[in-house]
């Protein structure tokens, strides 16, 4: 799997959490069903806006860029995500992306400029026999040959030769490597096709991003990299192409003018946590837009209370047994169902919520002894492998424990006063007791 991963200009913002967490769920489950998963997500730390913002900072490239990408693993492992396996650099690669080119030039697709640069020429690359345009339908007939994009990023429907090599300009301040062709530095889209070919070879299986991707830069890493290989073998650069929506918030796209934009930490600020955030971006369909708002993140709060209420009680009922899980109980087999089609998480979430009722209804009836419920704890933990949501803290620490028995001993002496200091002493540590025909369970609030 190669995974587009973070320009490192800025804190990333929860639109862009969205495709990190779908790619980890996807490589979590493909691992689930018994794949073996090799997880490359590269990190672009040379681009247009990185550049204007290091020249703007006076620091070095690595001294910026170092800056957000440690928040960026902070914030995806906040997030439950597992590391990729491979996070290539785009600086430590441009040994592959000048041989890239090179061969790009040797095919008589690229070509050089007076000044330097080199482009892809996308007529060149349809009169070889390639087609141009295999994810989005492109108007190729009105576009004008010969026409050049260097910027990075370029308009939708905008059809034109663009940059694989930059010839350096005074913008670019240090920011530079030497090339056959001069001092310059890579175009974005090809740092993509040279990291993901060198890692994971010509032809891989599974190439992920958001769907604000799709053209121009996954078009034009298929043009490359097929331009370059010609393409190896028959085979296509990438076999399937899996796209996430794009994430709206409030019914709105994000912008700081509007006041809606977040990141990561600007929603832990709020009160909400890593686990509850990543319930909520995993709760829609992958494709489907999602509109993301504070209210539903509330919501994700009771969902999360939910699961852990039934998990914490099942941990109490096991008495330490453990249990391999049931592959076709009605939890795993409904989970199982609904993620082989397409990755459909919402259906997914109902067999696990359809779990936490039955299973709540067994707990209240006294239907579930200690290795029937080690067993509905096996199945839970199977599942939540691909889910990947964090427990909550499961056992009180000593110290909660010692003040929940003071409490216990203060109520058999009918001193009610001290048993209800100390009640709302623990509910001040985020801690509350709850009164069973077993005893006192200590559980967070």
């Amino acid at each position: 799997i190669y995974c587009c991963g973070p320009t490192v200009h800025d804190f990333a913002h929860i639109g862009n959490f969205r495709t990190f967490v779908f790619a980890d769920v996807l490589r979590r489950y493909l691992a689930f069903r018994g794949f073996n998963v090799n997880h490359v997500m590269n990190i672009t730390d040379v681009e247009d806006k990185i550049i204007r913002r290091v020249n703007e900072s006076g620091k070095s490239l690595s001294e910026y860029t170092n800056e957000f990408e440690k928040a960026f693993f902070k914030d995806l492992k906040t997030l439950g995500c597992l590391m990729p396996d491979e996070q290539p650099h785009a600086t430590k690669f441009i040994g592959p992306i000048i041989k890239l080119i090179k061969k790009l030039e040797k095919n008589g697709i690229a070509y050089s400029t007076g000044d330097g640069s080199v482009y892809f020429s996308i007529e060149k690359y349809r009169k070889a026999g390639n087609q141009y345009g295999q994810l989005l339908n492109l108007n190729l007939d009105e576009m004008r040959p010969g026409e050049r994009v260097s910027n990075d990023e370029y308009e939708k429907e905008s059809v034109a030769d663009f940059a694989l090599w930059k010839s350096r300009v005074p913008e670019d301040g240090e920011v530079f490597w030497n090339s056959p062709w001069g001092e310059g530095r890579p175009g974005w889209h090809i740092e993509c096709s040279a990291m993901s070919m060198e890692l994971l070879g010509p032809s891989f299986d599974l190439h992920l991003g958001g769907e604000d991707l799709v053209f121009p830069h996954h078009e034009d890493e298929i043009a490359q990299s097929e331009g370059a290989c010609m393409h190896s073998n028959g085979k296509k650069f990438v076999k399937y192409w899996m796209h996430g929506a794009h994430l709206l918030v409030e019914g709105k796209k994000m912008s700081k003018s509007l006041g809606n934009f977040f990141t990561l930490r600007d929603l832990l600020a709020k009160g909400f946590d890593g686990r509850e955030v990543r319930y909520l971006m995993i709760s829609a369909h992958y494709r489907e837009t999602f509109n993301f708002t504070l209210d539903n993140l509330e919501g994700a709060k009771t969902a999360m209370s939910r699961i852990d209420e039934c998990t914490a009680k099942l941990h109490e009922l096991t008495l330490d047994q453990t249990a391999e899980p049931v592959n076709d109980s009605p939890l795993i087999s409904g989970f199982t169902e609904a993620m082989d089609n397409d990755l459909n998480v919402s259906a997914a979430w109902a067999a696990v919520f359809d779990w936490v009722r039955d299973t709540n209804r067994k707990l209240t009836s006294s239907g579930l002894d200690s290795a029937a419920a080690a067993t509905e704890l096996a199945n839970w933990e199977q599942i939540n492998s691909v889910l990947g949501i964090k427990s909550r803290e499961a056992k009180a620490p000593a110290e909660i424990l010692v003040l929940a028995e003071q409490r216990q001993a203060a109520r058999k002496a009918k001193d009610f006063a001290r048993s209800d200091q100390i009640r709302d002493e623990l509910a001040n540590q985020g801690w509350i007791i709850e009164d069973t025909p077993n005893g006192p369970r200590v559980k967070r609030g």
